[in-house]
């Protein structure tokens, strides 16, 4: 299967900038049943883009627009090829929570283990987890779904409902939110019962006939469980989904702080209010000839095509 990705980020200044430095982290992974062909992104106004790899492994782009500009836009493009992972069975064979018990005991996930900056253990966390009454169960993928399947039905996928930087509690307590939050939530729940778990940001794409709460045009998040004999598997409580050849994985990290699509700062003169309008399109593309892919270089730095005009000697003294 291969899909087409593009991603549009516009920001709009109610006051001119006079620079703009910015992280990027758009480009789908290529690791298991998922692989990266090709990759760009270009800014407006145009910049030298450089990228590096985080410790998490995902692929980082960041660029600097020393100019002056009212409006920066981003487009990312990306073509994926996706091989259908094997299914995920019901449940694990007996002694799976030992297994995970002597994975734990290394010291080499904890940080998917231990509370974050969004999976804090906060009251209204606890409260929901006594009301589902959760616990390890006898069987660690079969308490997974049934958690995964508890956030689906107890919270309502509503957009806007809750922004970037909102803790956990907020949906916790209105019973309401998106990816995001059921994503934070899901991952706060399974560390407690000592399962590694980590936040995943892609893509979903919506097949026809899909019955996904999660919004089309947009950015998903859900998270991946570490298993005995399965390795990372991927939940989405979003859709009470597991995750499978429509989850485009583009980031991982201990929560949303970690991978978030883009990260910057500005520079102006006096106080500027910003807009942000992001659109995603995600569809299915033709098996390309591999002859008719243009070539991916990872490490690769681009030259912009038109430089960034300078400011008059007069406006840069000011």
């Amino acid at each position: 299967m291969f899909y087409s990705v593009r991603h549009h980020t516009r920001f709009t200044y109610e006051t001119p900038v006079t620079e703009s430095i910015m992280e990027v982290r758009m480009q789908p992974r290529s690791e298991g049943s998922q692989r990266c062909l090709h990759f760009g992104l270009s800014t407006a106004p145009a910049s030298r883009i450089m990228m590096y790899q985080d410790h998490d492994g995902n692929i980082v782009h960041h660029f600097d627009i020393p100019g002056r500009h009212a409006k920066l836009t981003l487009t990312a493009e990306a073509l994926v090829e996706y091989t259908p992972p094997s299914d995920v069975p019901a449940r694990l064979g007996h002694g799976a929570w030992t297994e995970l018990e002597a994975l734990a005991a290394t010291g080499e996930r904890w940080e998917a283990l231990n509370p974050s900056p969004f999976t804090g253990a906060t009251a209204p966390l606890q409260e929901f987890a006594s009301q589902i009454r959760l616990e390890r169960g006898d069987d660690p993928l079969a308490t997974l779904r049934r958690l995964n399947e508890e956030i689906y039905t107890k919270f309502e996928y509503v957009p806007q409902s809750t922004r970037v930087d909102s803790p956990i509690d907020h949906a916790l307590e209105s019973r309401q939110g998106v990816c995001q939050d059921f994503a934070h939530i899901m991952i706060a729940l399974t560390r407690q019962i000592g399962i590694p778990c980590r936040y995943v940001s892609g893509y979903l794409f919506h097949a026809e006939g899909a019955l996904d709460r999660s919004a089309d045009g947009a950015t998903h998040a859900w998270v991946e469980a570490l298993l005995p004999t399965l390795g990372w598997v991927g939940f989405d409580p979003t859709n009470n989904l597991v995750g499978g050849d429509r989850h485009i994985r583009v980031a991982i990290g201990r929560d949303y702080t970690d991978v978030a699509p883009t990260r910057g700062v500005y520079k102006g003169v006096t106080a500027v209010k910003s807009e942000l309008a992001v659109s995603v399109r995600v569809g299915p593309a033709q098996a390309t000839a591999m002859g008719e892919i243009p070539p991916f270089v990872p490490w690769m730095s681009r030259d912009a095509s038109v430089p960034v005009a300078k400011e008059p000697a007069s406006q840069q003294q000011q």
